[in-house]
């Protein structure tokens, strides 16, 4: 298939969850999917969960970006392909909220609930991980409020979370594989 030169799809993944918990394996798991689909995981690398998400979708050959809250470049041995200092703090919560075709919930405490908030704002759908726990795993019950902005699509496994993002067609069809931008 020829280059067309269009973006590939991105996905954010927010949250928490410490190593050793479901939550943790689960965040594991979803950044090995993310980089086998061809989807760049946007994280800020900075929860345990979001860091092993972000190492395993390069160690599986994906693309990650970081984009981090501080000024200056992280070590370099940060797991990202691309990082974005933005200097902005909290703020950066935004941007977090904004890089995504969709928004993956693990877990979460106030930033990330912040984030989710940012995203249901902008319209980007929510793909909260439910029965481990955390903030993420009453979204689905309990919106940011009551407009409806974007879809709730909660997942549980892998496999759910893979049929969840072919819902929202950031998977391109078998035997159409999108290609790198």
């Amino acid at each position: 298939m020829e280059h067309t030169g269009h973006r590939r799809p991105q996905v954010c993944v927010l949250g928490s969850a410490e190593p050793g918990s479901a939550a943790y394996a689960l965040a594991a798991e979803a950044g090995r999917l993310l980089a086998r689909l061809g989807i760049t995981l946007v994280s800020g690398c900075g929860s345990p969960a979001t860091r092993v998400a972000a190492e395993q979708a390069l160690a599986a050959g994906g693309l990650v970006v970081s984009i981090v809250p501080p000024g200056e470049m992280p070590a370099p041995d940060w797991p990202a392909t691309v990082v974005i200092p933005c200097g902005m703090g909290d703020a950066r919560n935004l941007l977090m909220a904004l890089a995504g075709d969709a928004c993956l919930v693990i877990g979460g405490r106030a930033g990330t609930i912040s984030e989710v908030c940012l995203a249901w704002l902008h319209h980007r759908p929510l793909l909260p991980l439910t029965g481990c726990g955390g903030w993420s795993d009453g979204l689905l019950q309990n919106p940011p409020d009551e407009r409806q902005n974007a879809p709730i699509l909660p997942w549980d496994s892998v496999e759910a979370l893979e049929a969840q993002l072919r819902a929202l067609g950031l998977v391109a069809p078998a035997g159409n594989p999108r290609q790198p931008a």
